[in-house]
């Protein structure tokens, strides 16, 4: 069989030479700092899910009616007829939410060790356009099932469109194709979703991998690995503090897909609505332009970007305030490489300012979702007891935790342009070279 594998790569290497030298670019001769920790998982698994909601995706447009009056039945047709369309559905559904879980603990690990400082800004600017990406195809996907929460949520998303000033009334009907969401909304939802979008995603996906695969990995100590047998960057071409991205860490990788795999199969066979934040209960209901559902929210994936909107007050008699906090709280993102100015990368290395500073960062963020999925509605009277003004502490709370947010960003550009950091002295190489 050896003979056979070597016969068959002698004779795609005729043919197309230049395969080889770009398979031992990014896999064989791509040296990954030896250090990668349990953060370093999420990246693969991303990619995992990725194929997952492409391939699952096409086995569900075969069945998938993309107009308002088919698009409902034509899901139930695919949960109760077709063979093994609850799984694929399930697959789907489940791989949405589990896409935006390995995402965020993926910028997570950027944020904890600085993955987006010199010279890696171009792969944090693609990675944010990928996650911009992400959430518009997620929005447009959530859709498309057509139960009466896709309908309302559509209705609330795309009317945020419409507070923006003269434009905003032909913006918001030019978006839908109608005054409300129907058929026309549904065809180019469905366009979107199916072809153009992922078109993109995948795109994308390529140029960040290339442009980190240019640049190196970070890793958990955030120093560059050395060359060499002494470290010397520039006595021997193999860095000392590196080992090949395969077989090493693709092997690696096949563990963590393993639990991940294990966790998804769990979700889908056990719980695949995750108690009405996978898939909310007014979902199963068709789209009803009259039955309004008892409380209008998105996935819980959007709810932190949500909650901003609520929070900012309405001023000068429009709500384009909050719209633009909303946004503003993802574009301020793509700012990070050059609001921190910080002389390390590393969480481990950097001042306690910095530190306290991101926990309350991801505190903020959880806040904000617990306020967009109406969690605190019922924690603050369990909390402060059943009499409290539960609107003005929703709104004392969020806005708080808005504040933190953004605060974040102004606080990091101060604390690391102004010289307040006092950093712990960076080790040479990777700790855990020998």
């Amino acid at each position: 069989m050896a003979g056979v594998f070597m016969r068959i790569g002698d004779w795609v290497s005729e043919r197309a030479p230049g395969l080889g030298p770009m398979y031992r670019k990014h896999m064989t001769e791509y040296y990954a700092p030896k250090n990668f920790n349990l953060w370093y998982y999420f990246g693969s698994l991303a990619l995992l899910v990725l194929v997952n909601q492409i391939v699952t995706g096409i086995f569900l447009t075969m069945n998938y009616n993309d107009s308002a009056a088919g698009a409902f039945a034509s899901v139930e047709y695919i949960m109760r007829d077709v063979q093994w369309g609850w799984l694929i559905r399930y697959m789907h559904s489940t791989g949405a939410s589990l896409f935006f879980v390995v995402v965020f603990l993926h910028m997570f690990r950027g944020l904890l060790y600085g993955s987006y400082q010199k010279p890696r800004e171009l792969v944090w600017l693609l990675g944010m356009l990928i996650f911009l990406v992400l959430m518009a195809e997620a929005f447009m996907g959530y859709v498309l099932p057509w139960g009466n929460m896709s309908f309302w949520g559509a209705k609330v998303i795309i009317s945020l469109f419409g507070t923006i000033p003269v434009i905003g009334g032909s913006l918001d009907e030019w978006i839908m194709g109608d005054y409300l969401p129907a058929d026309a909304t549904l065809n180019r939802f469905f366009a979107l979703h199916v072809i153009a979008l992922p078109i993109v995603l995948l795109l994308l996906v390529v140029l960040h991998l290339a442009a980190l695969h240019e640049v190196g990995s970070n890793n958990p100590d955030g120093v560059d690995i050395k060359h060499g047998p002494k470290g010397n960057r520039w006595d021997a071409l193999k860095p000392a503090d590196g080992i090949p991205f395969h077989p090493y860490y693709t092997v690696k990788d096949l563990a963590g897909v393993g639990f991940f795999l294990l966790i998804a199969a769990f979700i889908i066979f056990f719980a695949p609505t995750f108690g009405g934040w996978f898939l909310e209960h007014d979902n199963f209901i068709p789209a009803n332009n009259l039955v309004t559902p008892a409380q209008i929210k998105p996935v819980w994936y959007f709810t932190p970007f949500y909650a901003i909107v609520r929070m900012i007050p309405s001023m000068f008699g429009t709500a384009v305030w909050g719209v633009l906090a909303m946004f503003g709280a993802i574009a301020v993102l793509f700012l990070l490489p050059w609001l921190d100015g910080g002389k390390v990368r590393s969480f481990r290395y950097r001042g306690t300012g910095f530190k306290v500073a991101l926990i309350l960062f991801v505190l903020s963020f959880f806040g904000l979702a617990m306020i967009g999925t109406d969690l605190t509605d019922e924690i603050f009277p369990k909390v402060f007891g059943e009499h409290i003004d539960i609107t003005l502490w929703d709104n004392v709370f969020g806005r708080v935790m808005t504040a933190i947010y953004f605060g974040y960003f102004v606080f990091l550009w101060a604390y690391t342009h102004l010289g307040w950091e006092k950093t712990k002295p960076v080790p040479e190489r990777v700790t855990t070279h020998d």
